[in-house]
This record gives structure tokens, C-alpha cells and sequence, in this order.
């Protein structure tokens, strides 16, 4: 019994080492992507119009953090991400803001990264939703399917929202209001493949509990089948 005991708890730490090791490297290729991003920001040049946004913002008070990319470069990489989009138009980045105000930076930045995944599950469901109306233009999903699925997705963004993993904050600064509150602003981008990917095992789940099987539909509305 005491050596069953050791085995099972040899396999315990060999599996936490090895998710541990697979959480490490992840972090590690998402940190060297964010950090191939900067680099390429921090070389770019700024577009007129992105200039003349930035010194909007900064006439109406809004600054970014010590050691933050300038507000011009942040923006920048915003509107390159918003605009990027795979081989069957869908885009590669789904984004989202929200701006918060509190007594402390900290509060108010976590508040208003709250509300942006909140507005980023909407926007998921607006993608979505798209992907399900072009489905049936094309023949390739009834009426009716396209129906249930629509409506299971406009009952799902609390649950959406409570799946996104995570987020690449594309966009934050603050600005300091007269009775010294801070508000901030941030802008969230989040993997469009991993949107479908979480989209699809929500409604999948979903529709089951309703009877419904429609994973085969799900794989062609999504595009994980020709």
C-alpha cells in the first residue's frame, strides 16, 4: 500500500512538472511574440493619421505609463492588428476597449479591463453570428440550424466572456481627472482561432442540453471543415 502510495505520488509531481514545463513555454513563445511586436513598433514609422489621433487624446489629458511605447506606437499596433485578417477574411485579431475611472490607477485599470473582455464577448458574438448568416447564403446550413445557433449565441456572452483566456493589452493609458480620480483607457486583442475554437465548445454544449446535436454544422459555420 505504501509504495502504491509513492507511485501515485511520483505521478502527481511528474504531471505538475510537466504542465508546469507546457504553462512555462507557452508564456515564454507568447512573451518572445509580444516582444518581436515592440521591437517592430519601435522601428516603424507613425502614419499621419495616427499622429494626429494621438495628439487628440494627449490635448484631452491622456498620458501612458513610464517605460509604456509612446501613444502614437500604441495605436499604430492597434489599427495594424484590427486590420489583419486570415485567408478566409475572418480576423486574425477579434478587439475590444473600455475606459473606467477610480480613486487608484489600479482599480481603474482592472475595472476597465473587465469591461473590454465583457465588450470583447460581444464582439465574438458579432463575428460569429456573421460566419453563421454566410453559412446559410451559401447553402451549407439550413434556416433553421442557423436559427438555433444564433439564438444559443446571443444566450451565451456571460458564459463567453467567462472563457476568454488571455487577453494582449494592445492600448493603455490614463489620465489624471480634476478631483484627482484616474481614468483608463485600455484596448484588448484576442486570437481569432481561439475565439471559434472556445465559441464552438460553448454552443456545442449548449445545444446538447437542448437536444440538439449540430457539432458536424458547427465545424463548417466555424471553418474547422471543408
Amino acid at each position: 500500500m505504501k509504495k502504491l502510495m509513492m507511485v501515485a505520488i511520483s505521478l502527481i509531481i511528474a504531471c505538475g512538472s510537466s504542465f508546469a514545463e507546457t504553462s512555462a513555454k507557452e508564456i515564454r513563445k507568447e512573451r518572445q511574440e509580444i516582444n518581436k511586436m515592440a521591437k517592430k513598433d519601435l522601428s516603424a514609422k507613425v502614419s499621419k493619421a495616427t499622429k494626429k489621433e494621438a495628439k487628440r487624446l494627449k490635448k484631452e489629458g491622456w498620458i501612458v505609463s513610464p517605460g509604456a511605447l509612446p501613444l502614437e506606437k500604441q495605436l499604430e499596433r492597434s489599427y495594424l492588428m484590427e486590420y489583419e485578417y486570415t485567408e478566409d477574411l475572418y480576423p486574425k485579431y477579434i478587439m475590444a476597449n473600455a475606459q473606467s475611472i477610480a480613486e487608484h490607477y489600479d482599480a481603474a485599470k482592472t475595472a476597465a479591463t473587465s469591461l473590454a473582455i465583457t465588450n470583447l464577448a460581444g464582439q465574438i458574438q458579432t463575428e460569429v453570428t456573421a460566419l453563421v448568416e454566410n453559412t446559410v447564403a451559401n447553402n451549407q446550413l439550413s434556416a433553421e440550424e442557423a436559427v438555433s445557433i444564433s439564438e444559443t449565441l446571443m444566450t451565451s456572452k456571460n458564459l463567453i466572456s467567462q472563457s476568454i483566456g488571455r487577453t494582449i493589452v494592445v492600448v493603455e493609458c490614463y489620465r489624471v481627472l480634476e478631483n484627482k480620480n484616474r481614468e483608463v483607457m485600455v484596448r484588448i486583442a484576442y486570437n481569432g482561432d481561439m475565439a471559434k475554437e472556445m465559441a464552438k465548445k460553448i454552443l456545442c454544449d449548449e445545444l446538447e442540453k437542448k437536444g440538439q446535436r449540430l457539432r458536424d454544422q458547427l465545424d463548417k459555420v466555424l471553418g474547422f471543415r471543408e
